[in-house]
């Protein structure tokens, strides 16, 4: 299967980035240390990005457009500036512009390019977390992205993330707007760290 980029202009309406977080990232963001680092990949307009400024979290942002990155260092207020790091930079054809360095949280939603799954998972710090939700097949019944190479296979993220423990892992159908969807929280378990109690359903 040829493996492409789904740019955050194609999923998403004009503006996007600046409606609310992720219900996924507000989730499993409490899993993120205070203080702790933060990537944020294809960020768009930045609606993760200031999730987590707003928490007080270093964050490194992503993007392949110019004019989406310059919107994100408009987010800055109230001396958050020494605490984002911005890059411009297309991921499809370009070099991993962030090599050798890992984060205690990688961000990742609407955004799927194959070959660049294992950097991203490989960019999660020891005792860090992946957050990542991105568009399924299924969703070419309902609208955009409709095409194969923009939609994850049934299992593909959970086995992208071989090597993490997964916390939590859906695969389907969400309304408002209509979308189908694969999403993962994963941590990558640090020398000497305890598995996590996590509670579970009756």
């Amino acid at each position: 299967m040829n493996s492409r980029v789904l740019s955050c202009e194609a999923a998403a309406p004009q503006g996007h980035g600046s409606e609310p977080p992720s219900a996924w990232v507000r989730r499993w963001s409490p899993w993120v240390p205070t203080g702790a680092s933060v990537l944020d990949v294809a960020c768009g307009l930045g609606r993760h990005t200031r999730w987590f400024l707003a928490r007080g979290h270093p964050v490194c942002a992503v993007d392949r457009s110019a004019a989406a990155i310059d919107a994100v260092r408009g987010l800055v207020t109230d001396g958050a500036g020494d605490r984002l790091e911005t890059r411009v930079a297309d991921l499809e054809t370009g070099p991993w512009p962030l090599a050798g360095r890992r984060f205690d949280a990688v961000i990742v939603t609407n955004y799927l390019w194959r070959p660049l799954l294992p950097t991203i998972v490989g960019s999660v710090a020891d005792s860090g977390v992946l957050i990542y939700e991105t568009f399924a097949v299924g969703n070419e019944t309902v609208g955009r992205p409709a095409r194969a190479e923009f939609l994850l296979q049934p299992g593909e993220l959970i086995a992208a993330c071989a090597g993490l423990r997964v916390l939590a892992y859906e695969d389907g159908y969400l309304d408002d707007p209509p979308r189908f969807v694969q999403r993962i929280a994963a941590i990558r378990a640090g020398p000497g760290d305890a598995w996590p109690r996590l509670p579970l359903g009756r």
